[in-house]
Parts: C-alpha cells; sequence; structure tokens
C-alpha cells in the first residue's frame, strides 16, 4: 500500500472531522455551549471523552515505548491504577459532587470553580496563568508523539506532520468547541477500541513472539515458555529485563502520577462538569471504565512486547549519540514487526484518533484560561458573550502556536515533558480541588499554601534531580500539598458561612 493510499486515508479522516466541526458550529450560540455543551452529554459521550482525553501519543508512543521496554511486563500495575483509580474511582467520587457544585457556583473552569469556592478573585487569575503555562508543554508531548509516528509510517518529516497536525487542531476546534469534541471522541473512540485490540493481537501473534499465552510466559518469566531467549535466567531475576528497569520507585511513582494527577487535571474534570445528570454518572463509570481498561493495556502490553521482537538490545537505529532514541521505539516496532499495511493505517488512525482528543481538550481548556478567566475577572463575560466567544476562538489558535514552538526544539524524552506537565498542574490543583469539594473547614489560606508548596516541589525538583528523578519528583509534587492544605486551613480563619453555604447548600425551591 503506498503512502498516498495512506494520505488518502488520512485526508477521509481529516474531512470527517472537520465536517463535525463545521456541524457543531452551527449549533454552539454561547460560551457555555462553546467549552461543555451545553452541560448536555449523555454517558456515552461523556465516557468516550473522558477516555480519549486520557491515552494520547503520548501513551501509546512515549509511555508505551519507554516504560514498556523500561518495565516490560511490570507496566500492567500502571494499568491497573489508569482503570480502577484514575479513571473508576474518579467517576465514582469526583463527577457528581464535581457537577452539582459547578452548577450551584455558576463555574464551567477549574480557575472559576477555585475563585466561586474560595471567593477570592486573585485565586481565579492566578489559577489560570498556571493552567496556560504548564498545559502548553503537555499539548507539545501529543504534537511530538504523533509527528514522530507520522514521519515513521506515512514518510512524512517531523516538522510537516507538526504543521499539519496544529493547522488541523486550530481549525477544527475554532469552529466547533466542546461538542465538536465530545461527539468526535465517541467516534475516535470506537477507531481507538477496534485498532488498539487488533494492535495487540497482531503484535503478539509475530513468529518472533509467538502468541499471547508464550509471550505473556516469556515476559513473567516461565522458562517453558522462552526458548528463543535461551534459557530460564533469561527472563529471571537477574536478567536484562530486570536491569533495564529503573526501579520500583520509578515504577510506583509512575502509578501514583498517572492514576491521581488526572483527578485534578482541567481538561479532565471538564468532563464532569459536562455531563447531562448524576443519573447517567453510574452508566458513564462502566463505559469509561471499560475503554480506559482494553486502551492502557493495548498500549502498555504492547510496549512489553518490545523485549520479544528486539531481543536485550536495541537496533542501532534506535540508539542515539545519547543513549535509546525512547519517542521511536514504537513507531519502529510497528513499521517493522510485518503487520500488513492495512492494519498499519488503523494503528496509526488509531493514535492519531487518540491525540486530536487529548490536543482539542488541552487547546480548549487552556484557551478558556485566558479568555473565560482571566477576562472573565476583570470584566462580567456574561454581558458581552460575543466578545468573550470570539476571544476564546482566538486563544486556541494562540495555545496551539505556542505548543507548536516547544515541539519544534524536540525536548528530549516526551515521556518527562508530559510528567513535568501533569505533575505541576496536580501539585496546584488536587489539594485545592479535592478539600474544596469534601471539606467545608479548607480556608483560603491552606488553599495558598497548597499551591505554593506545589509549584516550590515543581521547580526545584525537577530542576534538582533530572530526567532520572521526573516521576518521583512529580509524585512529591503531587502530594505533599494534600498535607499542606489541611494543616494551614485548621490552623488559619475559615470561610464565611455564606460562601461555605453558597457551595454545599442546594437554593431553597422557588415558590
Amino acid at each position: 500500500m503506498s503512502a498516498w493510499v495512506y494520505m488518502g486515508m488520512v485526508v477521509i479522516y481529516v474531512a470527517v472531522m472537520l465536517g463535525i466541526g463545521y456541524w457543531c458550529m452551527r449549533r454552539t450560540q454561547s460560551v457555555g455551549d462553546f467549552f461543555l455543551g451545553g452541560r448536555t452529554l449523555g454517558p456515552w459521550m461523556s465516557a468516550f471523552a473522558y477516555g480519549t482525553t486520557y491515552f494520547s501519543a503520548v501513551l501509546f508512543i512515549g509511555y508505551a515505548g519507554k516504560l514498556g521496554w523500561g518495565f516490560g511486563i511490570h507496566t500492567m500495575w500502571i494499568v491497573i491504577g489508569n482503570t480502577l483509580i484514575g479513571t473508576v474511582l474518579a467517576w465514582k467520587l469526583l463527577a457528581g459532587r464535581t457537577r452539582d457544585m459547578t452548577v450551584r457556583l455558576n463555574a464551567i473552569t477549574m480557575p472559576e470553580f477555585l475563585r466561586a469556592r474560595y471567593d477570592h478573585r486573585p485565586l481565579q487569575i492566578v489559577s489560570a496563568l498556571i493552567v496556560f503555562i504548564f498545559l502548553v508543554p503537555y499539548s507539545a508531548s501529543v504534537l511530538m508523539g504523533l509527528s514522530y509516528l507520522f514521519e515513521m509510517t506515512l514518510h512524512i518529516s517531523y516538522e510537516h506532520a507538526l504543521y499539519f497536525l496544529t493547522g488541523l487542531t486550530a481549525i477544527y476546534l475554532v469552529m466547533g468547541g466542546y461538542f465538536a469534541v465530545a461527539l468526535s471522541d465517541f467516534i475516535r473512540g470506537i477507531i481507538e477500541f477496534i485498532g488498539v485490540m487488533l494492535m495487540v493481537y497482531l503484535l503478539a501473534h509475530r513468529p518472533e513472539i509467538g502468541g499471547f499465552v508464550q509471550a505473556t510466559g516469556r515476559l513473567l518469566g516461565d522458562p517453558s515458555a522462552a526458548p528463543a531467549l535461551g534459557s530460564a535466567k533469561a527472563l529471571g531475576a537477574g536478567s536484562w529485563l530486570a536491569v533495564t528497569a529503573p526501579g520500583w520507585l520509578t515504577l510506583l511513582s509512575l502509578v501514583l502520577i498517572t492514576s491521581f494527577g488526572p483527578w485534578s487535571l482541567p481538561q479532565m474534570v471538564q468532563k464532569f462538569y459536562s455531563i447531562r445528570s448524576r443519573a447517567d454518572i453510574t452508566r458513564a463509570i462502566v463505559i469509561a471504565g471499560v475503554f480506559s481498561l482494553f486502551m492502557a493495556f493495548g498500549a502498555y502490553y504492547s510496549g512489553a512486547l518490545t523485549h520479544l521482537f528486539y531481543g536485550p538490545k536495541l537496533p542501532p537505529e534506535l540508539i542515539g549519540p545519547k543513549g535509546p532514541i525512547w519517542d521511536k521505539i514504537m513507531p519502529h516496532f510497528i513499521t517493522t514487526s510485518g503487520l500488513p499495511p492495512a492494519l498499519i493505517m488503523v494503528v496509526v488512525l488509531m493514535v492519531f484518533s487518540a491525540s486530536m482528543s487529548s490536543l482539542s481538550s488541552l487547546v480548549l481548556v487552556s484557551s478558556s484560561a485566558i479568555a473565560i478567566d482571566l477576562y472573565g475577572a476583570f470584566a462580567d463575560r456574561h454581558a458581552n458573550p460575543r466578545r468573550t466567544m470570539a476571544l476564546l476562538r482566538t486563544m486556541c489558535a494562540v495555545f496551539v502556536g505556542c505548543s507548536l514552538y516547544i515541539a519544534l526544539q524536540r525536548p528530549v524524552f516526551i515521556v518527562n515533558l508530559m510528567i513535568m506537565s501533569w505533575g505541576s498542574l496536580a501539585g496546584v490543583f488536587l489539594a485545592p480541588y479535592l478539600f474544596g469539594l469534601f471539606w467545608k473547614r479548607t480556608t483560603l489560606a491552606g488553599v495558598y499554601a497548597g499551591m505554593a508548596v506545589g509549584l516550590v516541589c515543581a521547580f526545584t525538583l525537577f530542576s534538582v534531580w533530572g530526567s532520572d528523578g521526573v516521576p518521583l519528583a512529580g509524585a512529591i509534587t503531587m502530594f505533599l500539598p494534600l498535607l499542606v492544605v489541611p494543616v494551614v486551613s485548621l490552623l488559619t480563619r475559615p470561610l464565611p458561612q455564606t460562601v461555605i453555604d453558597a457551595a454545599f447548600v442546594d437554593a431553597p425551591p422557588k415558590p
């Protein structure tokens, strides 16, 4: 199958997505429609929007490659954490309460929620700046992962792929907003679900790997299932598989940051704001949980299979001047493993779909930080909705441009870029958000103390420990504020009762 046929399939896919964006643009009348879809999304669209935002090219390219090679089958702990904690528990604990409280407080963004919950306008400004600054590198990491895949499968240069993807994202999102994202996420989610299952099955059944059962046995160290690797010791305690693993502390940090981190990421929490009603949440939990399990398993298991395909050493083309080129392992594995060309294209479209979902949510949330939160902190965004909509669309384009600039610099390891972004945002927002939802005694001083500790940890630990310490630094940055906020809150003046009632007490029914 020629590159022109591949490109034709991509063009058809893009045309469908742009058509959805145009159709949604015609029904997008307000800021609430643009950012939340009017809070009218049912369980399937909400669950798929959550799952497709969670898992992007960073998972399938960066995480699957570097972590699959580094940890092998032990990445299944990350799969369990992402499914049970990052998805099921998040929906169970947070979705209903978040939706109810944001409706009471008339908030549609994380900064707006924090301002209304703690009755402090400067908190909205600070939060908005943090959202915009730290989501830019995350967005850049998604663009990088997808561009590497396009470079190795469609033979498009990295730079040209970047320009194409950023242009497509800007046009598509500026047109339709969140409803376009959610509707296309449902379509993309189906493509991803089918694609990831096909990918795992076909990669596991390569002659070098031997099938799913045998491959799993070899990864677990069963000597009877590992004839291709020689002896039982090849996958035993002292094997190359164990030696290449960075350590259990790093693995635990990765489980925590990728599972608890999404609890407070603005682009993930947004999915709880937009669901139609509490009654839809139970079904959304099941749908999102199943989707997350299959997506995470497919990515990490495929990454672990690289051990069985390449053997104890990566091929020379994946070794650069400074060591392994982690971000190219999965694209190389997919394109050289003997998959039928048509199925390689299915995998490409799957990763493309996941990445466009994540990228769209990131751009939408980040642009809202300026157009809704910064602008709304100084002017009533409801007074001139057309101006707010225009600013929101403009900032979508600006944010994409900033992400493009970072991606063009090719920072080292997109995995580290994403973890730094997740760790920093979770360090700032996780404690204020969780305590704001569940604990009435949380004070403004406690919130500022927790956010300050999160920022200081992020800048200090990421700088001092370097790339090898990024996962542990991210986990510490995320969890330390959870200790600081309650301690400071107990030592400082509580919020006025009227502020607490506004967040926790339903308004009396109108006569």
